[in-house]
């Protein structure tokens, strides 16, 4: 367990495709980056009447990450986590690319939401800088999205994502070069009129007379500094990160760039690879944020979103427990706030939860070989499994569906929360089918092997607290060779015969039957033996 780990993160932007391969020290714990690596394909520059990913940009991609994965084999990494952002969120055939990435290269991409993505990125920018508890404004500027985010070392107060990007806003909104008076105003006005929402979402969660400090991340940014850096120092600082970039600079660098064609800009000192074509429009975005914000000053910090994936996955395999300890908790916390949200009975959803796992843990190496990661998705669908109640009784397990899928559960990634929505969606009525939209949504055979076999669990805890009283205390399991799992319920009270209960279960069985290939036996203990 104290072993030193090698571990590579992909981060598939609008703008640029990133990896950094990090050594993970668990006794300290911490890691170090080792190697970095950056390919600019512009995913974002996207097919200009469908929205779909252009050819020449996936197969720029699929080359960069073939590239990638050598680089991080050369280092001996154990592991690749990669993920993908607004880009391939957007695009209409934006899961087909992701499918086409695992059949060619036996890459998985994780796609995740926009908070997901700023969540990330908070967990990045704490690993690399010191809060000190204090409130810090955190904006990362990529290619088709901008992040803002309020966190004080804690949990994040504030997490957004709006769509303004430094490739967005060029392909939509730029066409001249240098860019005219008209679109140089315009774009600034729909900057401004994009993020004065989003600001005033986080200035509510702020404190009378808080001191804060903005903090900005990504390669817009640290461009930005560098030249800066370059013309005010003669030198650019190594790191990079706590150096700072003011306002008023930015504000004249914006008018000198404006003025500039590409060209030009190209040849300015600390001007980074194709970062020209879009800097008009980056600088833009930085400078409204940092004006309605307030701020007059930004510190620039090199750790974002690739950085916080590795902290995450150091989080979700218990390599952290303090610094970011409240941070690992994210998920379950998240589950439990929209099951508030949607008037959930926690106290039933609970229950059902403790017999999902129960049954889950007890038939672990005899039914499925599934582990922890598919054991949290299977508590997150059981605490959710009713939360379609919300919107109408009939055909509950289809809003359940709808409104998990559209909850922005934090902590997972897209395909995690199709996963939990399905099984969710599949505690009730008809199984699984080819046929089914959502089923079909599920990006790859295991995971829809993962709803299938879940689902079939939960459908068996639903049943096992039928009259939602808590009936039964406890099960136990026992596999016999014959291909028969005898299922013994221990019930809260000796005097209650939990007819309902055995019931609903021999109602359910079958496709809990079908799925495994065995035979179900229900028998109520230590009352009269009732055979199922």
């Amino acid at each position: 367990m104290n072993q030193d780990r090698i571990l590579a993160a992909i981060d598939l932007g609008t703008n640029s495709l990133h990896m950094v391969v990090v050594r993970i020290q668990p006794s300290l714990p911490a890691f170090s980056i080792i190697a970095r690596e950056k390919d600019t394909v512009r995913l974002g520059d996207r097919d200009q009447k469908t929205g779909d990913l252009t050819p020449e940009a996936m197969d720029r991609a699929i080359a960069a990450l073939r590239r990638f994965q050598g680089v991080a084999k050369s280092l001996n990494a154990e592991h690749i986590i990669a993920v993908a952002t607004s880009a391939v969120r957007e695009a209409p055939n934006g899961r087909d690319f992701l499918k086409h990435v695992e059949s060619e290269l036996g890459l998985f991409v994780n796609l995740i939401s926009g908070q997901e993505e700023a969540r990330r990125i908070y967990l990045g920018v704490l690993s690399g800088m010191e809060f000190n508890n204090q409130p810090h404004i955190i904006i990362d500027i990529g290619g088709g999205s901008t992040e803002l985010i309020l966190g004080d070392s804690h949990d994040a107060r504030s997490l957004s994502s709006t769509k303004v990007g430094a490739v967005r806003l060029t392909r939509e909104l730029v066409s001249t070069d240098p860019i005219s008076n008209a679109e140089f105003y315009y774009l600034q006005a729909y900057v401004r009129g994009q993020l004065e929402r989003p600001v005033e979402e986080l200035q509510a969660y702020l404190q009378p007379g808080e001191l804060l400090r903005l903090v900005g991340t990504a390669g817009t940014i640290e461009t930005l500094a560098t030249m800066q850096a370059r013309e005010q120092m003669g030198m650019v600082p190594t790191p990079l990160t706590g150096y700072q970039l003011s306002l008023k600079y930015l504000r004249d660098l914006v008018n000198r760039l404006r003025k500039m064609n590409n060209a030009e800009r190209a040849a300015v000192p600390g001007m980074s690879d194709r970062r020209s074509e879009i800097i008009v429009a980056g600088a833009i975005i930085l400078q409204e944020a940092m004006t309605l914000l307030r701020q007059e000053t930004l510190t620039v910090c090199e750790r974002s979103l690739r950085e916080g994936v590795i902290v995450d996955w150091m989080l979700t395999h218990g390599l952290i427990e303090d610094k970011l300890r409240y941070q690992s908790s994210v998920r379950q916390r998240s589950v439990i706030k929209i099951a508030q949200k949607y008037q959930v009975n926690l106290e039933y959803s609970q229950r059902v939860a403790e017999f999902a796992l129960s049954l889950f843990d007890q038939t672990k190496e005899h039914l499925h070989n599934w582990g922890l990661e598919e054991r949290e998705l299977l508590w997150s669908a059981a605490i959710l499994h009713n939360c379609g109640h919300h919107v109408s009784h009939s055909s509950h397990h289809k809003h359940s569906y709808y409104l998990i899928r559209n909850g922005d559960l934090l902590g997972y990634t897209e395909a995690e929360i199709e996963v939990i929505a399905n099984i969710a969606r599949y505690h009730r009525k008809n199984p699984p089918k080819k046929k089914h939209e959502n089923y079909q949504n599920l990006p790859s055979k295991k995971h829809r092997q993962i709803v299938t076999q879940l689902s079939a669990l939960l459908r068996l805890a639903v049943a096992l607290d039928r009259r939602q009283i808590g009936a039964i205390e406890r099960l136990q399991c026992e596999y016999r060779p014959e291909r028969e799992l005898h299922l013994q319920l221990f019930p809260t009270h000796l005097e209650d015969d939990c007819a309902l209960e055995l019931w609903s279960l021999d109602y359910k069985k079958d496709v809990f039957e079908g799925e495994f290939n065995v035979k179900l036996v229900a028998t109520l203990e230590p009352a009269a033996v009732v055979a199922v």
